[in-house]
């Protein structure tokens, strides 16, 4: 039997690899055709995103205007979904450092695919984070270190990435 979190977890950290890369052909091996990607409003842009192409190509667009690098953090999973916790870092117009945005996200599947994403996280120009959380401790990215233990390979993608 294939173990869920596993499975999602590379699903996942592969689609957000592609997200940081601007790599819309690592983002298309991901997202099943007729995905959604519905936003928290009232981020910019919170209308949902449908279609692999157009996601994907949302995403490289994205990456390039905030230098953004994404980091899956934990994860719950069951074979049809799985919700996550992530970091973005980005950095904001103007700013000389990058801040951490962090989300969380409900996926489902469809053939072994990212079918739907729904992503509850506010976009503003400083760190958003639980107060006292131990992100550190618990293995999350944290700065100087864009990566996590169940992502350990996100910096590799991304602004000074080598992929």
């Amino acid at each position: 039997m294939t173990d869920p979190t596993a499975t999602w977890t590379a699903l996942i950290s592969r689609y957000y690899d592609g997200c940081s890369a601007g790599d819309v052909d690592l983002m298309l091996q991901t997202l099943h055709p007729d995905v959604v990607h519905w936003f928290l409003a009232p981020n910019a842009g919170s209308k949902p995103v449908e279609g692999a192409e157009h996601l994907a190509r949302y995403w490289r667009k994205v990456t390039v205007m905030l230098q953004a690098r994404w980091v899956v953090d934990s994860i719950c999973a069951t074979p049809e979904q799985a919700v996550i916790e992530w970091t973005m870092w980005w950095l904001p117009e103007g700013a000389t450092e990058r801040v951490a945005t962090r989300g969380a996200e409900w996926f489902t599947g469809r053939d072994g695919l990212i079918r739907e994403i729904r992503s509850y996280y506010q976009m503003r120009p400083q760190t958003t984070e639980l107060d006292g959380f131990p992100y550190a401790e618990r293995g999350y990215s944290v700065p100087g270190a864009e990566r996590s233990t169940i992502h350990p390979d996100a910096e590799q993608y991304g602004p000074g990435g080598t992929a």
